[in-house]
């Protein structure tokens, strides 16, 4: 599987939209979108369902950018959601992955993973840290790096540390935790659902950028309910 940029137009279809809320976003001429509240943004691409060849688009769409997969993937869990912020032709900005299976004390769990340039506002978005009236956070804040972190995660070879970061003030708190840090000079957020399954991340995960995995993504499962965010 190339991991190359292309121009040449995906047959899935795909939604798009902004990076930091719901809203529609409407193209404005010269590969430019215009958010109704954030004004012009790089676009987000979603697709509609989570397939094979939809991720060999999300790939080709977003190029060298990594996108994160906790690897191997465990027996019963699956590729269920995926999607980048990238302007055409051009480096993207942010990815998104999540996966789904189930563990024993948490029943079914959902892990989405974000990678993204600071300011991008995509990982703040999936937390659910988007707040009123302008107000919603963009980057993870003054949590990472103030003290020890809780996790450590593995990224390629390289231990990453990650702290919580406080959903307290966002609606549905108990449903999820967040932890963040720095990969690769970017964020890298991971939102578990529901908040007990961060305990899973005790175990050593690793995340691999599977943008450079080539043929064994065809064994990946994909499919299943998607989280909201």
């Amino acid at each position: 599987m190339s991991s190359e940029p292309s121009d040449t137009p995906d047959r899935s279809e795909l939604r798009v939209g902004c990076p930091r809320c719901p809203a529609p976003i409407a193209e404005i001429g010269d590969g430019r979108w215009s958010c109704p509240e954030h004004g012009a943004v790089v676009p987000l691409w979603h697709p509609v369902a989570a397939s094979y060849d939809d991720f060999a688009g999300h790939l080709r769409r977003t190029g060298p950018f990594p996108t994160y997969l906790p690897w191997p993937l465990g027996p019963g869990w699956a590729v269920t959601d995926f999607a980048a912020v990238a302007p055409k032709g051009s480096t993207a900005r942010a990815t998104m992955t999540c996966v789904s299976g189930t563990s024993q004390l948490d029943g079914p769990v959902d892990v989405l993973v974000v990678s993204e340039e600071a300011g991008t506002g995509l990982g703040a978005r999936v937390a659910g840290l988007t707040g009123e009236h302008g107000a919603e956070r963009i980057d993870p804040g003054q949590e990472v790096g103030d003290g020890p972190p809780t996790v450590r995660v593995r990224v390629g070879n390289h231990p990453v540390g990650l702290w919580p970061v406080s959903v307290s003030s966002s609606a549905g708190e108990w449903d999820r935790s967040v932890v963040a840090g720095e990969a690769e000079g970017r964020w890298l957020w991971l939102v578990l659902r529901p908040a007990s399954a961060v305990l899973l991340l005790r175990d050593d995960w690793i995340l691999r950028d599977v943008s450079e995995t080539g043929p064994q993504l065809v064994a990946l499962p994909f499919g299943g309910p998607r989280p909201p965010w």
